[in-house]
């Protein structure tokens, strides 16, 4: 069984700033970190490898400066890892970014055998938006499962997977075979430390390193900001919240006591919720509702 986990270098977000003037992110001097999301992803391959065997390669595409997040990757236990890096990339938004993941995971194929399983972390912190995983499903026709929160059950030889979902109102489980792209959610899990053998195997492993050309990307108008429709209009940092949080004595008094001080605290600050609620009861309810 091959298994692929794509993973991100991201900025530190503790430590990230807005440049006052042009409202864009400043880099400079801030550390970069794995995409934390993609760590459970990562930690579900490696379980999943150490109980039915295979390999784990991880890929990612980022500058050259990248390949110290794959070293981490291989210090927690991952087999190979692969860099997809060149200036064609540059300012990729998710669109390009899954058309370049996807040509150089089916690269990866062709070199290392098929993948059953892609894994994701269900975003990253930098963009938030959730698309690259579901967008290389669609590209590579893979079923996907996203927000998962538990591997339930894998058949190998039958080529199947059933998990269990985190959706609106509760918990799907949903059954599929393989291959699939799965994008895990947070919290599934906690990643391992890695072994001492792990980081010295990783210390001196060798990268594999591609560029464009390397990962069979013959149309560059598809990739890097040519490639990205994306536009970003602005981008700014939240200003802290200074009303404090409504305090409720609750010692010594009774549920209905709770709830009546509740709604007092509520229709105070909220004014016009209360004449809301009351045309809702009586549209809904009746005039006695």
């Amino acid at each position: 069984m091959h298994i692929v986990v794509c993973v991100k270098q991201v900025p530190d977000s503790a430590q990230i700033r807005v440049h006052p003037v042009t409202n864009t992110i400043m880099r400079q001097g801030v550390p970069t970190i794995i995409n934390p999301y993609d760590l459970f992803a990562l930690e579900e391959a490696l379980r999943l490898r150490d109980r039915f065997g295979g390999e784990v390669t991880v890929l990612t595409m980022g500058p050259p400066m990248a390949e110290d997040s794959l070293r981490k990757a291989l210090t927690f236990g991952a087999d190979r890892a692969v860099l997809l890096t060149d200036r064609f990339f540059a300012g990729s938004d998710t669109l390009a970014t899954s058309f370049a993941l996807t040509q150089a995971l089916k690269k990866i194929g062709e070199v290392f055998g098929e993948p059953s399983i892609v894994f994701t972390g269900k975003q990253t912190i930098d963009g938030d938006t959730a698309q690259v995983g579901p967008g290389i499903a669609k590209r590579m026709k893979l079923n996907q499962l996203t927000y998962v929160a538990k591997i339930s059950e894998f058949d190998g030889d039958a080529g199947t997977i059933t998990v269990e979902r985190r959706a609106e109102g509760g918990i799907q489980v949903l059954s599929t075979r393989l291959p699939v792209l799965i994008t895990m959610l947070e919290g599934t899990n906690e990643m391992r430390r890695g072994s001492m053998e792990d980081a010295l195997r990783a210390a001196k492993a060798e990268i594999v390193t591609w560029n464009a050309a390397d990962a069979g990307i013959e149309d560059l108008t598809k990739c890097g900001l040519r490639g990205s429709p994306t536009i970003v209009k602005k981008i700014f940092s939240p200003e802290p919240r200074s009303e404090k949080a409504h305090v409720i004595d609750t010692r010594d008094k009774s549920m209905e006591e709770i709830s009546q001080d509740f709604m007092a605290a509520l229709f105070e600050r909220l004014p016009g919720i209360e004449g809301d609620l009351m045309d809702y009861a009586s549209t809904h309810y009746g005039q006695e509702g």
